[in-house]
């Protein structure tokens, strides 16, 4: 890539507000590109200025409306595409369909892969996403993945409350090496919530492993959907002797019964950041919003001027 090419930021309805913080913290306008609908429920994409031999990134969640998210990225990257853009690079902060990562029953679809085929054929020539379900998704594309980590935000945020006897607590085992990270760079010990998932969106807390007695708990994970394993989990923390739980997690899904669960729950705080835009509805007293658009942004600045990314982690 040419280090004269023009850098033009994008970016569908998902997460405008992100996309306008990064565009500002970078120091450029967001392109003028417009999304519509026509009355049938179709999108409509229409760019109206030159990204001819630019390097365009197109800023856009999969969140909800999953399905009308992931189309309108798709559709945006054709229009880029074919108004001949130098390259063109995915931002996906959060990585909708990822949880379904692997066959777990016969005759079930591979949804993480389904997804990446979609966005290398639609013409997507490099991905950036954030804090992915599972690692091994990167390796589900063909193009280069840069996949950035929400863990240094959350570290930093909870290092500044000078918590003197704390836990970091994974709400399961697939998350043990999140949470030890997250405890690594806090100076805490590890405890880790062993549960059974007897159904899709339910969880069953089963034991903890590690001690919380008396200690303030910080429960850290990818994202929080239902708030069932989190608000569980919080209430088998404060009934086994933790002092007191705060919850954190990057992606804040916060669907259906979420707000009530979490509103109702012993979590104190729940930290979260902005790779989803909260609604009215899931808004709270309880919760922490902290921006990732410097993040993005130096991520950004460094694809472009084809710098190290990784170096962002430090």
């Amino acid at each position: 890539m040419r280090a004269d090419r023009e850098l033009k930021i994008f970016t569908g309805t998902a997460n405008r507000s992100l996309a306008k913080e990064v565009a500002d913290y970078i120091g450029i306008p967001l392109g003028m590109g417009e999304v519509q609908r026509f009355s049938d429920g179709e999108s409509f994409v229409n760019i109206r200025e030159s990204v001819r031999g630019a390097d365009v990134f197109i800023i856009q969640s999969l969140c909800n409306p999953v399905n009308d998210n992931l189309m309108e990225l798709l559709i945006y990257i054709d229009a880029l595409k074919r108004a001949s853009a130098s390259r063109i690079n995915a931002v996906i902060p959060y990585y909708g369909y990822a949880r379904q990562d692997r066959k777990m029953r016969a005759r079930e679809p591979i949804t993480a892969k389904l997804v990446a085929d979609l966005l290398t054929t639609a013409g997507a020539q490099r991905v950036i996403c954030m804090d992915l379900h599972a690692g091994q998704i990167q390796g589900y594309f063909n193009i280069p993945v840069d996949h950035l980590m929400g863990m240094p935000i959350l570290a930093r945020y909870f290092r500044q409350k000078n918590i003197k006897k704390g836990v970091v607590v994974s709400p399961d085992l697939g998350g043990v090496t999140r949470a030890r990270e997250l405890g690594e760079r806090l100076g805490m010990p590890l405890a880790i919530i062993d549960k059974r998932r007897p159904r899709p969106n339910e969880a069953e807390v089963m034991n903890i492993i590690g001690d919380i007695k008396g200690k303030e708990a910080i429960m850290i994970d990818d994202l929080i959907d239902t708030g069932g394993t989190i608000t569980q989990g919080a209430e088998k923390l404060m009934e086994m002797g933790a002092e007191k739980v705060y919850a954190c997690c990057t992606h804040p899904v916060l669907s259906g019964p979420a707000k009530e669960r979490i509103t109702r729950s012993s979590i104190c705080e729940l930290v979260v950041t902005n790779t989803i835009p909260l609604s009215n509805n899931n808004i709270m007293e309880k919760i922490t919003v902290l921006s990732v658009a410097s993040l993005i942004g130096d991520a950004i600045v460094s694809i472009h001027k084809e710098l190290s990314v990784s170096a962002l982690f430090d």
